[in-house]
């Protein structure tokens, strides 16, 4: 491995970050380390850091003199949408320097995403369904992933204590902003609320889904995502999830088949700090619909919809993925990297209703193939064995001169 200098900025609420770093200092590489906040400095500590406490439109040249200070030849951090990582990802590209960016699998469990230059919206994988077919040629043997668990009270300690150390940035790192909507603390709030409640109604929400399987009537899927989702805020022309049903709803009402229903299924994770029902009543009413032709699910598989579904509406989840691996018509209302013609509807929303087709599953195969080697990295950011996993398979990418992704470009 050639001599390189490794500057991590912001990391996923875990050790990750921490146990990358260790893992490369080890091998003999320069690492080093830019703070935002103090639940940085828990996870990290002070060794080869330095912290950034002006106004955010300095952040360019403080990221410039970390980058001649210490010879900077990689640039590490997770999501590229957050308000730090905007202008440090361009000052680094400015001096050629490379960004490694990690960030959830596009495929789950057990795989985390690690591009170079951008993630989601910004990833440099094409768009030509022709380029994965000739590219899916070219791939080497695959080898077999180590399944990984992460239990979710594991993912949830590691957030509490993130968040809980970040309770001291208005005393040292006054100006600091984050990129969530709402405040750690009003979450948990609303979790703590949200999580009996779940349980309590799984049951119900089980059997209304399985009424929903076993109906003769057609219907059509829209999953949820999560207000505080950069595919939402930063890849969409959407504010929330009201918007977006507002925009479904009412496409539906003017357009779909009289006997079709539309069933809106929440997020697993939504800490329920909008009323949704109460959402999809005021639209239902607003657009004349029968309110028996919005079926609203808490809970329930979103496989089995999708493999019962006329067609899934979805902004930019990877539940879209889901739904194509499946074989059932996806619209996106966004542009994620799925939106290829051949795996989505490439016509208008209220088209979709009445000329959904199902996907290209030779094109998916070679989609998700491709996607796979480019992007995905077997392991977890929060149990400790998926840690372990995803820092071996991801230093050959970090090591390598070029991508896998630029080598198949």
């Amino acid at each position: 491995m050639q001599q390189r200098a490794f500057l991590f900025l912001q990391g996923v609420c875990s050790p990750f970050f921490y146990r990358l770093g260790k893992r490369l200092r080890a091998l003999g590489l320069a690492v080093h380390k830019v703070h935002f906040n103090v639940g940085d400095v828990a996870y990290w500590g002070f060794n080869g850091a330095r912290s950034f406490r002006g106004p955010l439109e300095g952040l360019p040249d403080f990221m410039a003199d970390c980058h001649r200070r210490w010879g900077i030849t990689d640039q590490v951090l997770f999501g590229d949408c957050r308000p730090v990582h905007r202008p440090a990802i361009t000052a680094a590209q400015v001096r050629g320097i490379r960004n490694h960016i990690f960030e959830e699998g596009y495929f789950r469990p057990h795989w985390v995403t690690l591009e170079r230059e951008g993630v989601n919206g910004h990833s440099l994988l094409p768009r030509d369904p022709d380029w994965f077919v000739e590219a899916a040629q070219r791939l080497p043997q695959t080898t077999t992933a180590e399944p990984v668990r992460s239990p979710f009270w594991i993912r949830a300690l590691h957030d509490v204590v993130y968040h809980s150390a970040s309770a001291w940035n208005p005393l040292f790192f006054p100006r600091y902003r984050t990129h969530a909507p709402f405040n750690a603390a009003v979450e948990y709030a609303a979790y703590c609320r949200q999580l009996p409640r779940l349980r309590l109604i799984a049951r119900r929400e089980a059997r209304r889904c399985q009424a929903v399987l076993q109906a003769s009537r057609p219907f059509f899927l829209l999953p949820l995502q999560l207000n505080s989702d950069a595919q939402i805020l930063t890849h969409s022309r959407f504010d929330g999830m009201a918007s977006v049903m507002e925009t479904v709803i009412a496409s539906f009402a003017a357009h779909a088949p009289s006997e079709a229903h539309l069933v809106i299924k929440n997020h697993p994770l939504d800490v329920g700090l909008v009323d949704y029902p109460a959402v999809i009543a005021g639209l239902t009413h607003r657009f004349g619909l029968d309110a028996e032709r919005i079926v609203y699910l808490e809970g329930g598989s979103l496989p089995a919809l999708c493999d019962r579904a006329r067609g899934v509406i979805t902004v930019n989840s990877t539940s879209g993925l889901v739904a194509i691996q499946h074989g059932c018509p996806v619209k996106t209302l966004a542009d994620p990297i799925y939106n290829l013609p051949g795996l989505t509807f490439q016509g208008d929303l209220d088209d979709f209703w009445h000329s959904a087709e199902p996907p290209d599953g030779r094109l998916y195969g070679h989609f998700h193939d491709v996607v796979h080697h480019t992007t995905q990295i077997n392991g977890s950011f929060y149990s400790s064995r998926g840690i372990t996993v995803a820092i071996e398979n991801a230093l050959p990418h970090l090591a390598a001169d070029r991508s896998p992704l630029e080598r198949l470009l």
